[in-house]
């Protein structure tokens, strides 16, 4: 091969490794991992519970805010989900699924827009991609990769309107605040972090707000506030929700966090991000300390003598040299990343309630700060490392079995798919139990009129006198034996216990063979059918 031929192939292999086009591939790869096989598992306990109310808003229309359960803007759009394709496992899980990608796809505006270069661009975005806590809740009904998304957004329209001043970001940014509102009660966490550092910029006279901020501000807060009385509201079906939904949000949840219902550490979270996204860990403590050390050089550097610091002054009076610019941006947007990656990690320690999709609200801004400075031997470092990511993804979101992780709290066991196979060749089916999701999921609409649910452990004369083909109970409050019937015992949920395992976190970490906790269920099949 010729010397011009050789330099030919060479820049094309150049071009065609340009930013975009491998940004693209990761995007791709990002909606592969979330949309690729995504109703391989059984719903989540807590994904059943949202698809049955999504289901009920569709088919009744009735729906009013109850706080366990989180805020409308979910089940509003899983509805529509359902009315446009139909109610399935599948369907409620691709809008998350579409989140979770978007998530990937908006670190490119950050790029175009100079606040990351290409090469912490591509890893950020891949680091995104592959994060097993982002793809395992980007396959997950629940609200916080809906949050996550509007952060996103958010974050980019109050960087586009403090650069540009123009009102349609200041609607964006109020519309995402609004809808976040109406999706979870930890928003406002969100909304506070990033408060407090536009405060901080404006104290320090970094930023100055548009000439009009103040018409933008309650154009904005209308926006918001419209978005949160029409969801609360649902709709104007109930218009007292409006004056009482914050109310019995803060009770509720304060009442969670002092009971720790599901309680852990402190460190409950840095132990995921050991467990799950180390690569992403260590990069983002290396990121935090370049920074300080960048700080300080910056600073040391400075310190001009007075002498200096006139004739500079003399010279820009002069018109010599132009006024410098009153701060770095990227730098900027790396010290406020690492303060809401502190901030996110000091609020979830705090709150009482410890559960594992909480982890990617800190994951985000990790992320960021794990790409400050990326060298060319960070580059390589973050890109091998993340064979970790890959092996923690693989184990946990594309196994159908019943995998002992933290990551999966209180799973529906795949052991339900037997028990529904039972169901389904039964005529009468008795569940004497207060214990039965997701069956009503499951068996929802025509396919609930075989099932009767007692809420309770009935007399066995209530049994015998309905005759049923199958008989589900509570193996806690169960039956020694009915006779006609074969009992049968099945895992319905289980979940990694923090308790049960707190003194061998050590042997866990290397061996994942810790103690599950689980529910179970016993089955009554007829003699004969088991015969």
């Amino acid at each position: 091969m010729s010397g011009s031929s050789a330099a030919g192939f060479a820049i094309r292999i150049q071009r065609s490794l340009s930013t975009e086009r491998l940004f693209f591939c990761i995007l791709i790869l990002a909606a592969v991992l979330r949309f690729a096989f995504l109703d391989l598992k059984l719903f989540h306990h807590d994904e059943a519970i949202h698809a049955w109310f999504s289901y009920k808003l569709l088919t009744t229309g009735a729906y009013v805010y109850d706080p366990s359960f989180h805020g409308p803007l979910l089940y509003y759009v899983t509805a529509g989900m359902f009315a446009l394709l139909g109610d399935s496992d599948l369907v409620g899980r691709i809008v998350p699924a579409f989140l979770g990608t978007l998530v990937v796809a908006l670190v490119y505006p950050l790029y175009r827009l100079g606040y990351l270069d290409n090469r912490q661009a591509l890893v950020a975005a891949f680091f995104l991609a592959i994060s097993p806590n982002l793809v395992y809740f980007s396959r997950f009904l629940r609200n916080d990769i809906f949050i996550l998304f509007l952060t996103f957004v958010l974050l980019l329209a109050l960087i586009l309107y403090l650069e540009r001043g123009q009102a349609r970001y200041a609607m964006i940014a109020a519309a995402a605040a609004g809808f976040g509102l109406s999706c979870k009660e930890n928003m406002p966490i969100v909304l506070g972090i990033f408060g407090l550092y536009i405060i901080y910029l404006l104290w320090t006279e970094k930023v100055r707000l548009p000439l009009y901020w103040k018409r933008h501000l309650a154009l904005g807060i209308l926006v918001a506030a419209g978005i949160i009385v029409i969801f609360y509201s649902s709709f104007g079906v109930h218009p007292d929700r409006v004056l009482t939904f914050i109310p019995d949000a803060i009770a509720h949840w304060w009442e969670m966090h002092e009971q720790q219902r599901l309680g852990g550490p402190f460190y409950f979270y840095v132990l995921l991000l050991l467990l799950y996204e180390l690569p992403i860990l260590v990069l983002a403590i290396a990121g935090t300390v370049q920074f300080l050390i960048a700080g300080r050089k910056a600073a040391n550097n400075a310190a001009h003598s007075m002498h200096e610091i006139i004739e500079i002054s003399l010279q820009q009076i002069r018109g010599v040299l132009p006024a410098p610019p009153s701060f770095d941006k990227k730098e900027e947007f790396f010290r406020f990343c690492i303060v809401w990656m502190a901030l996110s990690m000091a609020a979830y320690a705090y709150i009482g309630e410890k559960v594992p999709w909480l982890l990617i609200h800190q994951l985000l801004p990790a992320v960021f700060v794990a790409v400050y400075a990326m060298t060319e031997k960070k580059t390589v470092i973050a890109i091998v490392s993340s064979i970790f990511l890959v092996l923690a993804l693989w184990h946990v979101a594309y196994v159908p079995a019943d995998v002992n992780e933290p990551i999966m709290q209180v799973q529906n066991s795949e052991d339900i798919r037997e028990v529904m196979a039972l169901i389904d060749g039964s005529n009468t089916v008795a569940i004497a139990s207060d214990r039965y999701w997701p069956l009503p999921w499951y068996y929802r609409g025509d396919r609930s009129a075989n099932l009767s649910y007692f809420g309770k452990k009935i007399d066995e004369g209530s049994i015998a006198a309905g005759n049923y083909d199958l008989v589900i109970a509570s193996d806690e409050e169960s039956y020694p034996a009915l006779p006609g019937y074969e009992k049968r015992t099945y895992n319905l949920n289980y979940w990694f216990s923090w308790y049960d395992n707190k003194d061998r976190v050590l042997q866990y970490y290397f061996l994942r063979d810790g103690k599950m906790g689980n529910m179970k269920i016993d089955v009554f099949v007829p003699e004969r059918a088991s015969a």
